[in-house]
């Protein structure tokens, strides 16, 4: 089964390498990372897509959790999460100046955009969620798909549980950002 696996960890060199490495230490491939600063820069969220059986999934959770700079960890693809998931995804396609318009019709339906037009190809960017991304793929592929460039998933929670306001109006960590950053002063 395929998860998406959301962790939010102190934003510090080296956490990337330590948290693919339990995935790889268990043999799991990953099939999608993504990694960004959050609203808060001493953060970072990683969105994690890997295919895996609950059992093994729930164990590599559990060793994540104990690390220090992991803030939290959340399977996205839980039966009682509601998610957002999106990919961007940039394709350069074989483009004639006849089979132009064709092509336009298949943008305009997939809402994509044109972003790069020269005489032999024109380049497409495409937002949506997986199933979006690969019917559009297979439209476009009957062109001549010179070139595709994805992102990988991200993801968010509908739930706004991360982040809350204090009494100034200040945005304050969560309570488990505060005991796991106290962790670390500790060490």
């Amino acid at each position: 089964m395929q998860h998406t696996i959301s962790i939010l960890v102190a934003n510090e060199a080296g956490e990337l390498s330590r948290i693919v490495g339990l995935f790889s230490a268990r043999g799991f491939n990953i099939d999608s990372l993504a990694v960004g600063e959050t609203e808060d820069s001493t953060l970072s969220r990683m969105t994690i897509v890997a295919h895996g059986d609950d059992r093994v999934i729930e164990q590599i959770m559990k060793q994540l959790d104990k690390l220090i700079d992991v803030i939290k960890v959340q399977d996205l693809t839980a039966e009682d999460e509601e998610t957002i998931e999106r990919e961007l995804v940039l394709v350069k396609v074989n483009a004639s100046a006849s089979a132009r318009s064709d092509l336009m019709q298949i943008v305009n339906t997939f809402r994509a955009k044109i972003v790069d037009v020269n005489q032999k190809s024109v380049t497409v960017e495409v937002t949506g969620n997986q199933s979006k991304i690969d019917a559009m793929l297979e439209l476009l592929r009957p062109f001549g798909l010179k070139e595709v460039v994805r992102t990988g998933t991200i993801a968010i929670s509908r739930k706004s549980e991360l982040a809350r306001q204090s009494q100034s109006g200040k945005q304050e960590k969560p309570a488990t950002a505060v005991k796991k950053t106290k962790k670390v002063k500790a060490k």
